[in-house]
């Protein structure tokens, strides 16, 4: 990565906002989830859960990058 503080301020906002899609994404499934859970398409729900968990998984991947980016 560039040493330029702008751009490594610009590449933390970037991601800051790609972090708050992700939450708002996991969100938005975990509703469906909840809606397909009490309509008894608990199969399908299941596989919603394992999205999330991998959204879960990821947003904790971009979190770290963030603030590496923005502790150099």
């Amino acid at each position: 990565m560039s040493n330029n503080p702008d751009a490594k301020i610009a590449t933390a906002d970037a991601l800051t906002l790609l972090l708050h899609n992700q939450h708002a994404i996991c969100a938005a499934i975990e509703e469906i989830t909840k809606w397909l859970s009490e309509n008894g398409v608990g199969s399908v729900a299941a596989n919603a859960i394992t999205a999330m968990e991998t959204l879960d998984t990821n947003a904790q991947g971009i979190r770290d990058a963030i603030i590496r980016i923005r502790q150099s």
